[in-house]
């Protein structure tokens, strides 16, 4: 691991005992809290319709990764590495309607691209599907945002395409909605994050 990522694994890890040893009035803990049962945004299920090999029909046990330091240098590197080979462009310039999922199109895409490539890679590196939940959010501009969340032993982790850095999900500046079941691909549960964003305070 480089000194950076070392860096990082070193901080997340004292942040994530300070959590522990936190009261729950302190703050957001590691893990996004869940509510019940929310509807699939109409592009993933455009997308499973398109791509019913990447949205298999099961249940499977929900896994949470223990996060060595190698796999925590990996999540850094593909969260880059997708980042960087992606180019960014609209949904309406790419494939010319407002919402379309797919994987990056001659390497362009919007933030769905971003996420389900960042999936992919991590899937075939063998990272468990369960672990790796496309998630939506309003951003900073209270618009519709999508990012993936990697479920560890020190929280949720966030790979985004409009941040750099790998960040626990509470450590972000996005408001969280609804993310993939960690049970299955193709059902969706509700976020319960009532914390003081940016968001929050430009939506009211």
């Amino acid at each position: 691991m480089n000194l950076l990522g070392k860096y990082l694994f070193t901080t997340l890890l004292a942040s994530a005992a300070f959590a522990v040893g936190s009261t729950a009035h302190a703050g957001p803990g590691r893990f996004m809290e869940m509510e019940r049962a929310a509807k699939a945004p109409i592009g993933h299920l455009q997308f499973c319709r398109d791509n019913s090999w990447a949205c298999p029909n099961d249940r499977y046990d929900p896994v949470v990764v223990r996060l060595s330091e190698t796999l925590w240098n990996q999540l850094i590197a593909v969260n880059a590495e997708v980042n960087r080979r992606i180019r960014p462009m609209t949904d309406d310039d790419l494939f010319g309607k407002p919402e379309h999922w797919s994987y990056p199109v001659n390497g362009y895409g919007d933030c769905e691209e971003y996420v389900l490539e960042k999936q992919r890679v991590l899937i075939e590196a063998g990272w468990p599907r369960s672990a790796l939940l496309i998630t939506v959010a309003k951003d900073i501009e209270n618009s519709g945002h999508a990012v993936l969340t990697v479920r560890t032993d020190q929280g949720d982790m966030i790979l985004d395409n409009q941040i750099e850095a790998v960040l626990p999900w509470y450590s972000t500046p996005y408001r969280y909605i609804k993310r993939q079941s960690a049970s299955s691909t193709v059902k969706w549960t509700g976020i319960s994050d009532t914390r003081v964003t940016t968001v929050s305070s430009v939506s009211r």
